[in-house]
């Protein structure tokens, strides 16, 4: 029988409340889109004091890494060998951007900082807590990727035994190569396709019987998992930052840093809400052009360093999304190109000492730009998430070959959608 859950949904549109049942994505109500959010039952911040029943699979108490803040966490069990995000002062990049209190908080594999997520990006959190979120016999997961996702999914997925169906556009495989991949998982890559193809045969294979979409930004697992960044960067300095600064493709990350400021305000932190700073890898910015009202980028999504963060239908508008938690905040989106985030990974790499990702890159290369202008006062306490890094200490396991390959300009074809669920037709029984 199922652990009872410590919490409720929330819809952001019309304030429906909805028990969960560790798949619910959407509100019922007669209207557009809109974020449904958690609204826990404990009354205050406290590392570690989780709630009564919370167990993995083996019915054993488990509250080390991420699931030290599960009392915040929607979840009906906690998943062994789930790292946190370390929070540290970076005081050497800090110097190096005219920032007197700069804090990092670092999403991926570096264990002289205590950083051990297994595929070295922030993504693993996510993965940790929706398998944590999920009821005891679930259906076949499906989601789409532009790569690191993948690989989280495919290694916390293979790790506990849960089925799941990965679609990634083809040029995102070598992601995978971090990850270990057992029978319950499959992987069908689109070939020359962008993340939209991914996304949009994974959408189509979810509605089939016997599967259900994972549901990206609209899982409220992703959002609180990754929300514990700001968690461990407010245990680590003791408050809130001014400014939150963090590199965005759906703006799953910056909505759970929000939410989870507000979720911290309410239970009495005295502090103001942080200023989003949102980067963006130009010349492929749609939350930078939406939220500047212009028409959307015309660029080629394969022409950024950081193709992770090219997720073309970002929640902008919707209820409880990015343009919400960026008026609440009086946030703003900045942009950085190619050559100033590989700039920045290196700068990054000689202050502090780890190699970071693209993605990271340009959230750093975005908060040099802020500092430079007056945009972030030297004396504001900032805190950067690094999203990812630490990759290079990481071996790869052997090269990524998909189950399946379809084209791209197949994916919305109803044989190719047939083809793509049977590649996971088996994986109930795997």
């Amino acid at each position: 029988m199922e652990k009872q859950r410590g919490y409720r949904l929330v819809c952001s549109g019309c304030g429906a409340v909805y028990e969960d049942d560790g798949l619910r994505l959407t509100c019922d109500g007669p209207h557009g889109p809109a974020l449904l959010r958690t609204e826990y039952e404990a009354s205050g911040f406290a590392v570690g004091a989780g709630r009564d029943g919370v167990l993995d699979r083996d019915g054993v108490l488990d509250r080390d890494g991420v699931f030290r803040f599960d009392g915040w966490l929607p979840v009906v069990r906690t998943v062994p060998d789930s790292p946190a995000p370390v929070a540290y002062q970076a005081k050497h990049l800090g110097r190096a951007l005219g920032l007197r209190d700069l804090w990092v908080v670092f999403g991926g594999y570096w264990p002289e900082r205590g950083a051990q997520l297994p595929t070295g990006t922030f993504k693993d959190l996510e993965a940790s807590v929706v398998l944590g979120r999920l009821p005891d016999d679930p259906p076949i997961l499906v989601l789409a990727s532009a790569g690191n996702t993948a690989a989280a999914f495919a290694e916390a997925c293979s790790r506990h035994g849960i089925s799941c169906l990965i679609i990634v556009p083809e040029y995102a495989l070598p992601r995978l190569a971090m990850a270990r991949r057992e029978a319950c998982v499959r992987v069908v890559a689109v070939e020359s396709g962008t993340y939209d193809d991914a996304i949009a045969l994974a959408e189509a294979v979810a509605a089939a019987p016997g599967f259900q979409a994972e549901g990206g930004i609209r899982n409220v697992g992703r959002r609180d998992g990754l929300a514990t960044c700001l968690f461990a960067a407010f245990e680590a300095a003791g408050r809130l930052p001014a400014y939150y600064v963090q590199a965005v493709g759906s703006g799953a990350g910056a909505i759970a840093a929000y939410e989870g400021a507000r979720r911290l305000r309410a239970t009495g932190c005295p502090d103001p809400l942080p200023e989003l700073l949102l980067c963006q890898n130009a010349p492929y910015a749609p939350i930078h052009e939406a939220w500047y009202g212009r028409p959307g980028p015309t660029a080629d999504p394969h022409s950024v360093l950081a193709p992770e963060l090219t997720n073309s239908r970002p929640p902008f508008a919707t209820p409880g999304g990015v343009r919400e938690a960026l008026l609440d905040c009086g946030g703003t989106v900045l942009t950085a190109g190619n050559d100033q985030a590989r700039r920045a990974m290196a700068l990054f790499e000689q202050t502090e000492g780890i190699d970071i990702e693209p993605a990271a890159g340009v959230a750093v290369a975005a908060l040099a730009q802020a500092s430079k202008s007056g945009l972030v006062a030297p004396d504001a306490p900032v805190l950067l998430n690094i999203t990812g890094g630490g990759r290079r200490r990481l071996a790869a396991t052997a090269p990524v070959r998909p189950d399946q390959t379809v084209a791209a300009a197949q994916v919305r074809d109803p044989a190719t959608i047939d083809i793509a669920a049977k590649t996971a037709a088996d994986l109930a029984s795997a």
